[in-house]
This record gives C-alpha cells, structure tokens and sequence, in this order.
C-alpha cells in the first residue's frame, strides 16, 4: 500500500513519504499548513488511492474527546424509564458509538481522519493518547472492551492555532504542508482547470504571488482561493490584458475571492492611494 497521490490531488514527493512512513510505522500522521493547503483533502484521496473507506472527525471548539469513543445517552433512558419502554433495561440501547470505535469496529482496513484537532481544548489531544495508541477502549457501562479489528491510518490536521502537547506529539510522524511553489501549483491548476491558457495563468499567478508576498498582509491567500479566483475568471471570460492593472488600481480583478478581511483590502487601497500620489 503505497500513495503516490491522485489524478484529483498533486503530492509532492516529501508529502507521500510521509504518508507512507505513518502507515509503515502504524503511527498517527499530523499534518500542519495553512488553511487551504489542502489537509483535509489528503485524508480523503489517500482513502481512495489505497482503497479504503474514510470515517471523518471534525472537530469543534466544544468537541470533547469522549464522544470519539462513545457516549451514554442517560437522558434517554431516564425519559423512557419513565415510559416503562423495555429498552431501558439494556443500558447498550443508550450508547451512540463514536467515530473511534466506528474505526476500530470496521470489517476492514479504514482511514480516520481527525480533522483540526487544535479547535478543541488543550486536554483533548492527550485524552486520546492511550486510544490511539494501544487501539483499544473500555466502555464503562456495559464492561466492553472495544479493540481495534484492523488499525486504522490516521490522518490528524491541525491549522497551527495553539500548540499541542508533547506526549502527542510522540506518538506522531508529523508532516508541515509547505505553501506549493509556481510549478506545483500550475500542477495542481491543470487538475483542476485542464486546458487553461499559459498566458492567462501566468498573469494570474503573477498577480497571485505579488498578493501573497506583499508586507502586512493578515490573511494570505491559499491554493482554494486562488482556484476559487480562477474559476471566477474562467466564468468572466477574463483575457490576460483584462486582468492587468495600471499603477493606480492595487487591487486585482475579482480580489473578493483572495482578499477575506476589511483590513487586508484597507491595506491594499492604501498602497494604491500611494502609487497615485507618485504618479
């Protein structure tokens, strides 16, 4: 089982090592990048290049590690107690399996994906230490242990917002998605947008990466929103000389789809009410 990327999904040579190490070694993989780098997205095409199913975790701000696991429904069986439903007399009736155990119970070979993991509280990460680990959990209220049938690939994300813990981090083969150069990301174009005019691209990326690099930015523009400004272009039939800018316009055609905060566009209006005044 080996992953060498996708038709949909461009890999660079140091991603798919990685992927490949984390299923040799049989640890968790933690992928850190940008938003947008597509974290999530690897999960999901390294489900299909091996040809296994994928169970999908997002995680919240009030995600608790628990309800990966399971969780005990004691409302339920309180109310129909009530009712004098025969259910209640079976406390397995009240227990909603997690996305864990859905892993672990599987009838074959599955990827999880933990996804952005760092959204919960610090405790989380180490609450799943053990599971993740050993495979295997204790469900207190009916004496079960679940075991893990066939150790899933585990595929967490994390988009960098608070620092996880050591012992965590241990456990994991860990991998940072790198923003993608001018070549890649033309790879990663021509999956999407086949066939587009070398011109047209150029200028586009030109533009792009003059976006990106520009000094005080607050939010760059990712690889999704450039696909996003592209496909915008594409439907506004924009030729290359459509999206050239003279001195006095900073802003480029359609930047609603790269621009995503007031202040980043106050900067860029700012640098075009200098370039007039230079004129």
């Amino acid at each position: 089982m080996q992953f060498t990327g996708t038709e949909r999904y461009v890999a660079p040579p140091e991603l798919a090592i990685a992927v490949n190490a984390a299923v040799t070694l049989e640890r968790p993989l933690l992928v850190k990048g940008e938003p947008g780098t597509g974290k999530t997205e690897l999960a999901r095409q390294v489900a299909e290049s091996l040809g296994l199913p994928i169970i999908e975790w997002h995680v919240k701000s009030t995600t608790k590690a628990q309800q990966g696991l399971y969780e005990y429904d004691a409302v339920s069986r309180l109310r129909d107690s009530q009712l004098g439903d025969e259910r209640v007399h079976d406390v397995a009736n009240y227990i909603r399996r997690g996305k864990l155990w859905q892993a672990f119970e599987a009838e074959q070979k599955t990827v999880l994906l933990i996804d952005e993991i760092d959204k919960a509280d610090i405790e989380f990460p180490n609450d799943l230490l053990q599971e993740l680990d050993r495979m295997e959990f204790h469900v207190y209220e009916t004496g079960q242990t679940i075991r893990a049938r066939h150790r899933p690939v585990v595929i967490i994300t994390s988009n960098n917002e608070k620092e996880l813990p050591d012992a965590f981090l241990r456990r994991c083969f860990f991998h940072y998605i790198r923003f993608p150069d001018a070549d890649t990301l033309r790879a990663i174009v021509d999956v999407h947008y086949p066939g587009l005019k070398p011109r047209l691209l150029d200028e586009a990326l030109s533009q792009f990466f003059e976006l990106r690099e520009a000094p005080g930015l607050k939010k760059k523009p990712s690889t999704s929103e450039l696909l996003d400004w592209l496909k915008l272009i594409l439907a506004e039939d924009l030729s290359p000389e459509d999206l050239k800018r003279d001195a006095g316009a900073i802003l480029p055609r359609l930047h609603g789809a790269l621009l995503k905060n007031e202040q980043d566009v106050a900067l860029f209006e700012k640098l075009a009410f200098m370039a007039r005044r230079q004129r």
